[in-house]
């Protein structure tokens, strides 16, 4: 299930008449006057909701002799809520793009002629930075303290506070004095 066909089933359950309708169809197909007559409403008002319901794809209609029944679609709800957020968005190349934009912002503002004007105050920000930092030590290569610090050094003056939060962020890693940089799990 698609995004769109998703949000169309949402809105579509978002009600109240609607939900008693797929209750009443769980149970049996029923056709409108026999919903109409089992939930006290009139026969508009459920051929109303019965549109809605097939529009969303939760219901579907067949002849009977002289009635249309309708019965539910239970493929439709079998579909887990997880399994719809984890399918790639309809905006998520446009998302990339804001988020992309974003950080090159952030990076513009703290940046200046390759050095680190200030250690940005906000989290989010300041890992922007710190990926930035990150990206002149190899991943295949172990440093010792003073390479790390001269490094650092190069952005800012403050290397003790960048280093130490670079760990803190999981960039970098520090054993017996020696520092390595961390390889980016898959999404990151």
């Amino acid at each position: 299930m698609n995004e769109t066909e998703a949000i169309r089933l949402f809105k579509c359950l978002a009600d109240k008449s609607r939900l008693q309708i797929l209750k009443s169809l769980i149970i049996e197909d029923m056709d409108v006057e026999r919903l109409a007559e089992r939930l006290g409403l009139t026969p508009p008002t459920i051929s109303f909701h019965l549109k809605k319901l097939a529009d969303a794809g939760a219901v579907t209609s067949y002849k009977d002799q002289y009635y249309t029944k309708y019965t539910l679609c239970k493929s439709v709800f079998e579909t887990s809520i997880l399994s719809i957020l984890q399918e790639k968005s309809d905006e998520a190349l446009l998302q990339a793009q804001r988020d992309e934009d974003y950080r090159q912002r952030v990076i513009g503002s703290f940046f200046q002629y390759g050095k680190l004007k200030s250690i940005p105050a906000q989290r989010k920000k300041e890992r922007i930075i710190l990926e930035v930092i990150a990206e002149s030590f190899a991943f295949d290569r172990v440093y010792t303290e003073r390479e790390v610090n001269i490094i650092i050094a190069d952005f800012h003056d403050d290397f003790c506070t960048i280093r130490r939060d670079m760990i803190g962020e999981g960039l970098m890693v520090r054993e017996n004095g020696l520092y390595w940089r961390v390889k980016p799990q898959k999404g990151e």
